[in-house]
């Protein structure tokens, strides 16, 4: 039974200069929008009790509570469910706060990135690092007990030592998850358009500043410093990007990556019901026309639900549990990839239960799993 379920909401104030998410700013269609993600909820949605709820975007915190409210209504959720929210720090104030606690709300992702003004400012982010901090502690003083930021490293102007105050900071913050991420200039972003791949320059807009974004053994570097810093403060790496204090995993990403089904509600949403994964119209106007109909979907063959089991359990750091495997699939994991497990033994461990990257596994992860495809 799918337990989970996704939703975008795809309004924000500005688009930051590194994003390539589906998101618009278009603050008339946002009531409309809300009636048509209640007809796909209608249409979809087969009533099962929620373990994890969790709006993404685009700008969820731009929703006003009673819009929030009318969303979720639908929804029948477990007793110990994860109810998370993305917000931007400059969005809501304490009355807000606590209002999504009274909703139900008791996790929130805060869209951070950086300490740094500067380099906030030169990507286009709306709010300043006085602001993260007045996040954190609004939200504590409504009563939330778990609070996730997001970190970006890799970023224009951004040194090693600059990324370590970073982390300094956010470890002042006493929360209780990091989620990081390496840079990536994605074509469809406003970087992307900026970016000369074949000589490695971003011009950036404004300044017409030359930056030579990190090679892949300069990202690694900061991977490294981001990881010995946080497990060093109590923070476990439990997957590839993101780490939590015990007990502070996200579950609703563990859904995915444990490569368990769930909903995607909303325009530009995927989702993955029945062995479908399936994806939803992009544009505003297309999805609001026909919010209950999928743009296309598939049926996954077992070889490739295999494969996905394969590339999702390795990025945790429990790795993939081989016997589970072998059951599901009817095979024996040690022998079908035995050539690969030797041939990357420096990078691969044995688990209890199977096999994980270890750090250095982790940085080429993407070359070993290709070799499982």
């Amino acid at each position: 039974m799918t337990k989970s379920a996704y939703i975008h909401i795809p309004f924000c104030k500005s688009k930051c200069k590194y994003c390539s998410f589906v998101s618009y700013n278009r603050p008339e269609m946002m009531t409309g929008y809300v009636y048509s993600l209640l007809k796909d909820i209608s249409e979809n949605y087969r009533g099962e009790e929620l373990k994890t709820l969790y709006f993404g975007g685009g700008t969820p915190s731009l929703l006003p509570v009673e819009l929030l409210e009318k969303i979720i209504k639908p929804f029948i959720f477990s007793k110990d469910y994860e109810f998370t929210l993305e917000i931007n720090p400059d969005d809501r104030d304490l009355d807000y706060f606590k209002q999504l606690k009274s909703l139900g709300v008791n996790r929130l992702s805060i869209g951070s990135q950086t300490f740094d003004d500067k380099i906030l400012k030169l990507i286009g982010r709306r709010h300043n690092s006085a602001q993260i901090t007045e996040a954190v502690n609004l939200a504590k003083e409504a009563g939330f007990e778990n609070i996730s930021v997001d970190l970006i490293y890799g970023l224009p102007t951004q040194t090693m030592d600059c990324l370590k105050k970073d982390l300094e900071k956010f470890l002042s913050l006493d929360i209780q998850h990091i989620s990081t991420y390496g840079l990536k200039i994605e074509e469809e972003s406003f970087w992307g358009k900026c970016y000369n791949r074949e000589t490695n320059q971003l011009v950036l807009p404004d300044t017409d500043q030359i930056y030579f974004p990190p090679d892949e053994d300069e990202q690694a570097d900061m991977y490294e410093a981001v990881n010995d810093v946080l497990e060093a403060n109590g923070f476990y790496r439990y997957e590839v990007s993101n780490f939590a204090k015990d007990g502070f995993e996200s579950r609703h990403n563990l859904n995915y990556w444990n490569n368990n089904e769930y909903y995607g509600f909303g325009a530009a949403a995927h989702g993955y019901v029945d062995g479908v994964r399936y994806s939803n119209y992009t544009s505003l106007e297309e999805y609001m026309a026909k919010p209950h109909i999928h743009e296309c979907g598939r049926t996954l063959s077992m070889q490739e639900k295999l494969e996905e089991e394969i590339f999702l359990g390795f990025r945790k750091r429990s790795g993939v549990n081989v016997s589970e495997i072998d059951q599901k699939y009817g095979i024996d994991f040690g022998s079908k990839y035995r050539h690969i497990l030797d041939k990357y033994s420096d990078f691969i461990e044995k688990t209890p239960s199977g096999y994980t990257f270890n750090l250095k596994g982790t940085l080429i992860s993407n070359i070993i799993l290709s070799e499982f495809i």
